[in-house]
């Protein structure tokens, strides 16, 4: 089963409690309008931390009631954010999401070893994209957090990818691996580690997906292109999740989607305790509000 659209995030609203969300330094007007209709929707409780004198200015001109909002009241950067972090490690808030703050320092404070939210596991972003043109739901990671991941990452962020999906409800997740041609060729590493990668899968050291490699973007996501190029697979042309191979072509092909086609998204960090909702400081509210609504809903299996 694929995901045919984000609105599937919205539809168990009101058989649970909204969940508790913290956002840090909330300091634009985007996070304002998300805010307010994840507030109006009944999907989160949001918390903003930060200035009260810095989130009352953005929410100027809003039409958005930010003295209807939990507080956390921090005038100091860094330590808004420890706060933060604090809330939701101790239990009192069930999901973290990233405002106006740097990501490096929001992950310094997820990463803490006494108050943080750290696992033994590799943290990873993921972003969920909703294309009207292509029918369905696919997924892209890691365009946002490891940098050149080498084939350990890769396997730990295919296996953070899969929790998430298997969370949503997709039981065997197809995983393709990016790369700039179909064929394994040792002058392009990253097409090796796809090669390994997918026999990796077939001797069930990567569980609970399909995963092939390399494949190229276009036979990755179109049935037609695969044909085309006569391509066997149960991954090719259906893909779920597209692996990249670094961050530089996973954060242009991001924002290529984003901006570009105008497409819908919402992002996720995964490998933390709790989830970690990280979406770009200047970005369509519409995006924040779904990627607040998949943070809400992976909080429901990963209470303590």
């Amino acid at each position: 089963m694929s995901l045919k659209n984000l609105n599937f995030l919205f539809e168990d609203l009101g058989k649970d409690k909204p969940a508790d969300i913290v956002i840090t330094l909330p300091y634009a007007s985007d996070s304002i309008i998300a805010a307010g209709k994840a507030k109006d929707l009944g999907l989160a409780n949001p918390i903003l931390a930060g200035d009260p004198d810095r989130i009352k200015a953005a929410a100027h001109g809003t039409g958005v009631d930010v003295n209807a909002f939990d507080r956390i009241e921090e005038r100091d950067y860094s330590r808004a954010i420890e706060r933060s972090v604090q809330a939701v490690s101790s239990g009192d808030a069930d999901v973290l999401m990233k405002g106006m703050v740097k990501t490096a320092d929001l992950l310094r404070a997820v990463l803490n070893k006494e108050w943080g939210l750290r696992t033994e596991q590799l943290l990873s972003h993921i972003m969920l994209y909703e294309v009207p043109s292509l029918g369905r739901v696919f997924g892209i990671s890691d365009a946002g957090m490891n940098l050149y991941p080498d084939l350990n990452a890769k396997k730990q962020i295919i296996e953070n990818a899969v929790t998430l999906f298997h969370f949503l409800g997709v039981e065997i997740p197809r995983v393709a691996i990016l790369a700039a041609v179909e064929v394994v060729n040792t002058d392009m590493p990253c097409t090796l580690d796809a090669a390994a990668l997918t026999e990796m899968n077939r001797r069930g050291q990567i569980r609970g997906c399909l995963v092939d490699g390399p494949l190229a973007l276009d036979n990755a996501l179109y049935e037609d292109c695969a044909r085309a190029k006569g391509i066997e697979s149960e991954v090719a042309g259906k893909a779920d999740l597209l692996l990249v191979p670094d961050i530089h072509a996973g954060n242009m092909l991001s924002k290529s989607i984003l901006f570009i086609m105008k497409a819908t998204g919402a992002a996720l960090m995964m490998g933390a305790r709790k989830p970690v909702v990280i979406t770009s400081r200047y970005g369509n509210p519409q995006t924040k509000v779904y990627s607040m609504a998949m943070g809400a809903y992976a909080s429901r299996f990963m209470r303590d």
